[in-house]
């Protein structure tokens, strides 16, 4: 790859994980007095289905998918877009905006371990130290309040976006081989297609009951913008950089989320920095940074 498409495919990367970072305060702000988790993740998949469709339909001939790639696009939809994105707004709903985006910093030890059990992709002792201290950090965060019990929102919370970053780590590696096969565009296609299916019992319901005349203009332009902005475009970006660098450097750029998520909560008064959190923070950033520099 050139240097020229190198520099986009990385700008397309940092201009996702932008939109990411700027989703958690948002997304929070919406959930749930004006639209419950289920009906807001139907939302988003029913959006970026529609809009992946008719680009899909503008400029290039129709791509069709391959029988034998099937299977692989329904395990990227259901890792990358229902389970993923149900988990998500779930436990954000219950968590917070700084909580979620310092979890879901683990992605990238997450898709080495993916890797290794996958495909059996070597994994030495730096590697393992890595992924041990940064899970430390996360236990910090779901288990440092002192409420472990089930009956806990937080907790339960913090568990769902720990699962969240896990299947989205999955699906940073399955779908990596249809990218070298697909355009993005085809790609994003078939995977929100097979979210929409797969969410859509899930998020009808909280559809159907939202009171939409009660919900303020400023709460519909946060929903306008979390359905094309952190989903359609963000999506759109991520994949286009992963069909030309690897899953691990697109999961390293998670590592902005924690600061642009920490900065917009902030001035939305919905969460604030503590020394709980910048430890375990630290905890996380070094065991993702020991597992991105050991020697393969």
């Amino acid at each position: 790859m050139d240097d020229k498409n190198r520099l986009r495919a990385h700008l397309a990367i940092i201009g996702a994980n932008l939109l990411f970072g700027i989703n958690y305060a948002i997304a929070k702000g919406v959930m749930p007095d004006h639209l419950k988790p289920g009906g807001f993740t139907l939302l988003r998949v029913i959006t970026a289905s529609a809009l992946f469709y008719i680009f899909s339909q503008i400029g290039r001939k129709f791509e069709k998918i391959e029988r034998a790639d099937y299977l692989r696009f329904v395990m990227a939809g259901l890792m990358g877009v229902s389970f993923n994105q149900l988990l998500f707004l779930h436990g954000l709903n219950l968590s917070s905006p700084i909580d979620s985006s310092i979890i879901s910093t683990l992605n990238p030890a997450m898709v080495m371990l993916i890797a290794f059990l996958a495909i059996g992709e070597r994994i030495n002792f730096l590697k393992i130290t890595g992924l041990v201290v940064g899970a430390s950090g996360a236990l910090l965060l779901i288990f440092g309040k002192g409420e472990i019990g089930f009956n806990s929102d937080h907790f339960v919370g913090n568990i769902m976006l720990f699962f969240n970053t896990l299947f989205y780590a999955g699906y940073l590696v399955v779908v990596k081989p249809l990218m070298k096969k697909y355009s993005p565009i085809t790609v994003m296609r078939g995977v929100f297609t097979v979210g929409f299916f797969a969410v859509l019992p899930f998020g009808l319901k909280d559809i159907v009951v939202t009171e939409w005349n009660s919900i303020p203009p400023s709460i519909y332009g946060a929903i306008i913008f979390v359905l094309l902005g952190p989903t359609f475009l963000a999506y759109l970006l991520n994949s286009w950089g992963l069909r030309h660098v690897q899953a691990t450097t697109v999961s390293i750029y998670i590592y902005s989320q924690p600061v642009i998520a920490t900065i917009v909560a902030a001035i939305l008064g919905q969460d604030m920095l503590n020394v709980q959190k910048i430890i375990a923070a630290t905890l996380v950033f070094a065991g993702v940074y020991l597992v991105s520099k050991s020697k393969k």
